[in-house]
C-alpha cells in the first residue's frame, strides 16, 4: 500500500515537471513571435564604385642642369713632415708647440745645441784663409819670376854674343887665349841654364796655383756644407701650418730622419670626390679644343665650375662654395673617376651662429654642376617604379604608361619620354594599383610640386 503511495507521488512530480517545461517552452514561442513582428526589414543600398584618393602633377618639359653628387673628407692640400738634419740635443722649443696649434710661417720650432757646427764653421773659415793666402802668395811668386826672365835672356844673349866675339877673334886672327873663349863659353852655358830652370818653374806655376784654387775650392765648399749645418740645427715652420703631431721635446737627442713635427697648411683645403666613371663621361664638363701645355693622356682641360659642398653631420646646416680644380685618378677596378675639389680658408672659414667652420677631416657631401638635361620632366623619384613605369589620370582614372627615365637624382626622375606635356602625373605612393581605377584627384603638397626647386638649389 505505501509502495503504491510512492509510485503515485512520483508520477505525480514528472507529470508537473514536463507540464512547467512545455509551458516555458510556449511562453519563448511567442515571445520570439511578437519580437518578429516588431522587426523592420534593412534599407537595401546600391554599392557604388570607390575613388582612390591620390595627389598628381602636371607634366612639364623643361631643361634641367645635372648635378653629380660625390663625398669625400676634406684635407689640407699641402702638409709637411719635419724632422732633424744634423744630429744633436735639442735645447729649445717653441712655448705653443701642442697638437692643434698654428704656428706662423719663420717662428722656430726646435733648435739643436749648435756648439759643435759653429767650431765646424770657424775650422772651415780658418781653412778658406790658409788657401787663400796660399793661391794669392802662389800668383805673386809667378809674378816676380816672370819679371826675372827678361833679365836672364839679356844675360844670357849678352853672354852669348861675347862667346861667339873672342871664338871669332881667336880662330881667325889669333887674338885672344883659349882659356878667354872657354871662359866666356862657361859664362854664356850658366847664362843659359838659368834661363831654362826659369822658364821650367815658371811652367809649373800655373798648375800650382790651379791645385791651391781647388784646394780653395773644397774648403769653400767645407764652410758652405759646415754653414748648412749650422743653420739646420734651427727648424722653422714652413708656411702658417696647424701641428698635426709632435715627437720632440727639450733634452731629446735626435738623429738625421728622426720625426719632429707635422704640419698642415690650412690655407686650403682639398675634397676627393669618386664619381662613377659612367656618369663623369656623360655629364662632367670639359672646355672644348686640345689644352694648351706639352701633350699628355690626361684630363686636362676639365672646367673648374663651381661646387656646393655639405658636412654629412648637419647635411641642412651651412654651405660652403668650392672650385672643382682637377682628375685626380681613374681607378679601373671600381669604375671611378676622382676629382679634386677645393676650397680657400676663407670661404672654409664662414659659419652660421650655430654651425661649425669646414675642417680637415670632415666628412661631406659635393654637388657638382655638370651639363644639362634637355626636355625632361621633373618628378619624386617614388612616382616611378622599379621597371620604370608611371601612373596617370586620365578621365579621372589610373593608367599605367612605360616612361624613359634619363636620370635619377637625389630624390628626383627626369623622364625624357613616354609622356606627353600637360599629363598629369600621380605623386602618391602607390603599391600595384588596379588598372582604370576610380581616382579623387587632390592637389600635390609642397614637397612633391617643389621637388624640382629643391633640386636646383642642392
Amino acid at each position: 500500500m505505501t509502495e503504491r503511495k510512492k509510485d503515485k507521488e512520483t508520477d505525480r512530480r514528472v507529470l508537473f515537471r514536463i507540464v512547467v517545461c512545455l509551458a516555458i517552452l510556449a511562453l519563448g514561442v511567442a515571445v520570439m513571435a511578437a519580437l518578429s513582428r516588431l522587426r523592420k526589414p534593412p534599407v537595401q543600398t546600391v554599392e557604388g564604385e570607390r575613388a582612390l584618393r591620390v595627389q598628381a602633377v602636371r607634366a612639364v618639359y623643361e631643361d634641367v642642369p645635372v648635378v653629380l653628387r660625390g663625398y669625400g673628407n676634406a684635407v689640407p692640400v699641402d702638409s709637411a713632415a719635419l724632422s732633424s738634419r744634423v744630429s744633436g740635443t735639442v735645447v729649445f722649443v717653441h712655448p705653443r708647440l701642442d697638437v692643434g696649434e698654428v704656428i706662423p710661417k719663420g717662428d722656430v720650432l726646435f733648435r739643436i745645441d749648435p756648439r759643435d757646427y759653429e767650431a765646424a764653421v770657424a775650422e772651415a773659415r780658418a781653412l778658406v784663409v790658409q788657401w787663400t793666402n796660399a793661391v794669392e802668395r802662389l800668383r805673386r811668386e809667378y809674378q816676380r819670376e816672370q819679371a826675372r826672365l827678361g833679365p836672364l835672356e839679356r844675360t844670357r844673349d849678352l853672354a852669348l854674343a861675347e862667346f861667339q866675339r873672342l871664338r871669332r877673334l881667336y880662330t881667325e886672327s889669333r887674338v885672344g887665349t883659349r882659356s878667354g873663349v872657354e871662359a866666356a863659353e862657361k859664362a854664356y852655358q850658366q847664362a843659359l841654364d838659368q834661363v831654362n830652370v826659369l822658364r821650367r818653374s815658371l811652367a809649373v806655376y800655373p798648375q800650382r796655383i790651379r791645385e791651391a784654387e781647388s784646394s780653395l775650392q773644397a774648403a769653400q765648399a767645407q764652410l758652405r756644407r759646415a754653414e748648412a749645418q749650422l743653420e739646420r740645427c734651427v727648424v722653422a715652420a714652413p708656411f702658417d701650418g696647424r701641428i698635426t703631431s709632435v715627437s720632440v721635446e727639450i733634452g731629446q737627442y735626435l738623429t738625421p730622419g728622426s720625426p719632429a713635427v707635422s704640419l698642415a697648411d690650412d690655407s686650403v683645403l682639398e675634397i676627393p670626390v669618386a664619381l662613377d666613371s659612367r656618369d663623369a663621361r656623360r655629364w662632367l664638363l670639359f672646355d672644348g679644343g686640345a689644352p694648351a701645355g706639352p701633350d699628355v693622356a690626361w684630363f686636362r682641360n676639365l672646367r673648374r665650375v663651381p661646387c656646393r659642398i655639405r658636412w654629412t653631420e648637419d647635411p641642412s646646416g651651412h654651405v660652403w662654395n668650392g672650385t672643382l680644380h682637377r682628375v685626380m685618378d681613374f681607378d679601373r677596378k671600381t669604375r671611378t673617376l676622382t676629382v679634386a675639389v677645393r676650397v680657400t680658408a676663407r670661404e672654409a672659414a664662414r659659419t652660421t651662429p650655430d654651425g661649425l667652420p669646414l675642417v680637415a677631416g670632415m666628412f661631406c657631401s659635393v654637388d657638382i654642376p655638370g651639363k644639362t638635361l634637355e626636355r625632361v620632366v621633373r618628378i619624386p623619384r617614388w612616382a616611378v617604379t622599379f621597371d620604370n613605369k608611371v601612373y596617370l589620370v586620365v578621365d579621372n582614372r589610373l593608367r599605367t604608361v612605360d616612361v624613359e627615365v634619363a636620370r635619377v637624382q637625389g630624390d628626383e626622375a627626369f623622364l625624357s619620354g613616354g609622356i606627353a606635356e600637360g599629363d598629369r602625373v600621380i605623386v602618391t605612393r602607390l603599391a600595384n594599383p588596379l588598372e582604370n581605377t576610380l581616382l579623387d584627384v587632390q592637389p600635390a603638397e609642397p614637397e612633391a610640386a617643389g621637388a624640382a626647386s629643391e633640386g636646383k638649389e642642392s
